[in-house]
């Protein structure tokens, strides 16, 4: 324990380095990249007379504009560190899903505005166009059946059918994506305008993709299998912490090596009967050991109810560390971490590490019952050695839930609105304490959450 206050609050202070996001530069270079292919567009462009070169053309920008926004999207599913770690995982996963929505729209407007535009020009139907295009044009086959997975993806990853699949089946099809790339990319060489005759184009949209592809084979195949070679996980053992919850020890070969950090997770894959095709991301609940890291999961599901039964010796296969809810968040010398069921295993690790001076380090943990709190007597002894403040908030005899209100908040800690705080727990209450902490003047940079819903 730090027994200078003040020169443990100015030790604290010197090792706190937060961390810019590179969001804004990332976004603005993705518009540069779209800006760039509307130059392409409009380079080989004569001007358009009539409805049916016009809506040719309006074909040709939309396909043009399609496959880069197709590129962008393998790119931030390639999990690339600067970008799982930096940005956050969550928000990768949600700028993923924003350019599917955008490509798919894009893919379905390229395809019918060109049907259209040549049915227009040879004064035929749209369905003998559409069959004519896709039989004697060259390449045309393969971007039809890529666009069909294409269009799959789309449907599945929409929230009221994802709703409705298992976690694991959704995800396969997803992989599906690389296959519809790889169909649809060959048409735009052999049909686009823009790299008929033009060698800096083609280079360019090689380049591109080629880009892509090494991301994604480097840092979704390669890094993985180097990791679990390297480190050859298995489970040590299971312990019950709650009713529900979990610890899971991981023991392996230097695992401090992999240089993950609290409140940072993993994807695992148990590589036992039932589990060996899925991967579920769980966040350390203690900061890694050189032979031995631990998870703790709150049974919400069949993959994470399966852990309690894991055998020691288990193989395990891990992807990561991934997550941006570390320490490099923070600017304050005060910091209140805020959990509610499983969030409360990002919130352990980081009340362990997190540099902080006596009376500026506070847990506030949310629980259905003193039963549920799980890890408690971790976090009482950390509280006892680090001087930090522990409190927490269970349902009362009759069930009624807790009110955590601005005023509720600002009575405990009066000087909130000088802290940091992070979040960590169902989607719904995050959302809820977060609106709660704008209120009670805490501004929005300092609230710091991460989300697995992925």
């Amino acid at each position: 324990m730090i027994q200078n206050s003040r020169a443990g609050r100015r030790l604290a202070m010197r090792r706190i380095r937060p961390q810019r996001s590179p969001a804004v530069p990332l976004v603005a270079l993705a518009w540069a990249g779209a800006a760039v292919v509307l130059w392409m567009w409009w380079e080989n462009t004569p001007n358009v007379v009539g409805t049916a070169n016009q809506l040719i053309a309006a074909g040709r920008i939309t396909g043009l504009l399609g496959a880069y926004t197709i590129a962008l999207v393998v790119a931030q599913m390639a999990r690339v560190p600067a970008l799982e770690k930096r940005v956050g995982s969550d928000r990768v996963a949600r700028w993923h899903a924003m350019s599917g929505r955008y490509a798919i729209s894009l893919v379905v407007a390229h395809v019918v505005l060109t049907i259209y535009g040549y049915s227009e020009l040879a004064n035929a139907g749209v369905v003998s166009e559409a069959v004519t295009v896709v039989t004697d044009y060259p390449d045309m086959i393969k971007a039809f059946a890529g666009t069909l997975m294409l269009l799959l993806v789309g449907f599945v990853s929409a929230n009221a059918a994802r709703r409705r699949m298992r976690y694991e089946t959704w995800y396969y099809i997803h992989l599906l994506t690389y296959a519809a790339v790889f169909l649809t990319f060959w048409h735009q060489l052999s049909t686009g305008a823009e790299f008929a005759g033009g060698t800096v184009a083609r280079t360019a949209w090689y380049a591109l993709y080629l880009t892509v592809t090494a991301l994604v084979v480097w840092y979704r195949v390669l890094t993985p299998v180097r990791l679990n070679l390297r480190h050859r996980m298995k489970v040590v053992v299971t312990v019950e912490e709650a009713p529900g919850i979990v610890s899971v020890l991981i023991g392996g070969r230097k695992l401090h090596r992999l240089g993950a950090e609290a409140g940072q997770f993993f994807r695992w894959r148990f590589l036992t009967p039932g589990l060996r095709w899925s991967a579920n991301p769980y966040s350390l609940s203690a900061p890694p050991r050189p032979g031995l890291m631990r998870i703790t999961v709150k049974a919400v599901g069949g993959h994470s109810a399966a852990l309690a039964s894991l055998k020691p010796g288990t193989r395990v296969w891990a992807e990561g560390p991934y997550g941006a809810l570390t320490a490099a968040r923070r600017t304050r010398g005060k910091v209140l971490l805020l959990a509610a069921g499983a969030g409360i295993t990002p919130m352990r690790a980081l009340f362990e590490t997190l540099p902080a001076a006596p009376g500026d380090l506070t847990l506030l943990y949310r629980a259905k019952s003193t039963d549920d709190l799980a890890l408690w007597g971790e976090l009482k002894g950390i509280a006892k050695d680090r001087g930090a403040r522990l409190m927490y908030a269970v349902n009362g005899p009759d069930g009624s839930r807790p009110e955590f209100t601005a005023e509720g908040l600002k009575a405990r800690l009066p000087d909130l609105d000088r802290h940091d705080v992070f979040l960590c727990g169902p989607p719904g209450l995050t959302t809820e304490w977060f609106h709660t902490l704008r209120e009670a003047g805490v501004p929005e940079r300092r609230i710091h959450h991460e989300s697995f819903e992925f």
